[in-house]
């Protein structure tokens, strides 16, 4: 499970940077609280299965690729 919070930990971040978004804006858009963000990517939480959906629909990525198992 390591392996896939560590990639989540990096995708996450870089889909974040890729937009452009704060995590404070970011955090608003999605619902969460901005501690929430910044503990997603320093990893030292993982959301659930229903927040990874919300997460994966925001930025138009399967769970696949926004857990780091394909790269497409």
């Amino acid at each position: 499970m390591n392996i896939v919070k560590n990639k989540f930990t990096k995708i996450f971040k870089e889909l974040r940077e890729e937009r452009g978004l704060t995590k404070t804006a970011l955090a608003k858009e999605l619902g969460f609280s901005h501690v929430t963000l910044v503990n997603w990517e320093k990893g030292n939480r993982t959301p659930d299965v229903d927040t990874m959906i919300v997460i994966a629909n925001y930025f138009k990525v399967t769970l696949d690729f926004l857990c780091g198992l394909t790269d497409t």
